[in-house]
């Protein structure tokens, strides 16, 4: 699948190649920031709209709602914020089709973006879907359906597209773009200095997901993930950094060594910034 306009052909003079985007979460949204940098560079007067973060907009995205007002999971939450989220999707599926884009790409978020491309590929956009859900661990026949949304499947993993192939998919291996943000020797002591921590002192990181129900969770009174480890371990520190702004200010408000609501008792070696 490519596009109806060469490179060369995206020219101020010309009709510039048009590309509608929808990240879900923060993840998605510094997937969608590299895919905008990387596609401008092929493509240098194409435009890109839709749904994403601060970094997709630092990278030239125009973001008609925030990845933030999809950032839910849970039953509860989901139900809590359903007719929201219908109507961000009508109104946002009507705006795209009436932008009249070259291609639909959803990254990650499946529950939203799938429908999203579906509806749009049945009235003639062609839809990419970036991120595969794990098909290669369970449910591998959602493989199928994924290509009912998906003229195309953009794979993290070298082992996923052989999969979609068993089900006559078009999925592409592009690689995962940590392996492009992480060394293969990590130096560890001066990650330590740039966080404020001892070179020797006992660790615990604890890692909130983007989205606001799992930080939540993460931070309930009642959860028994944190609460012993101050007794056994009275040495160690706690770090942590929230993908997004609404969790950190709830992760700032809870505290894992005491479940309360008290601010100020948790090291939070990391902020989320807006």
């Amino acid at each position: 699948m490519e596009p109806t306009r060469e490179p060369g052909d995206a020219t101020p003079a010309a009709m510039p190649l048009r590309i509608a985007l929808c990240a879900g979460e923060a993840s998605g949204d510094g997937l969608g920031a590299g895919l905008v940098a990387a596609l401008r560079r092929r493509f240098p007067h194409a435009e890109f709209a839709g749904i994403g973060g601060d970094a997709m907009r630092a990278a030239g995205c125009d973001t008609w709602f925030d990845a933030d007002e999809l950032a839910v999971m849970g039953l509860a939450e989901v139900l809590r914020h359903l007719p929201r989220l219908l109507r961000l999707r009508r109104t946002f599926r009507q705006r795209v089709l009436a932008w009249k884009p070259d291609a639909f790409i959803g990254i990650d978020a499946p529950d939203f973006n799938l429908g999203v491309e579906r509806w749009l590929k049945e009235r003639g956009v062609r839809t990419v879907h970036y991120v595969s859900p794990s098909v290669w661990a369970w449910r591998e026949k959602r493989a199928g359906k994924i290509g009912r949304s998906a003229d195309r499947v953009l794979c993290l993993f070298p082992m996923e597209p052989p999969i979609y192939a068993r089900h006559a998919v078009d999925a592409r291996f592009v690689g995962h773009p940590m392996a492009d943000d992480i060394p293969m020797a990590p130096d560890r002591a001066s990650a330590r200095a740039a966080l404020g921590l001892s070179p020797d002192a006992p660790l615990l990181a604890v890692l909130p997901g983007s989205r606001l129900g799992r930080s939540a969770d993460s931070h309930r009174p009642s959860s028994r993930r944190h609460a012993g480890w101050p007794r056994r371990f009275p040495a160690c520190r706690s770090s942590s950094r929230p993908r997004t702004p609404p969790a950190a200010r709830r992760w700032r408000r809870r505290s894992p060594r005491t479940g309360s609501l008290r601010p100020g008792t948790c090291s939070t070696a990391g902020r989320a910034k807006r």
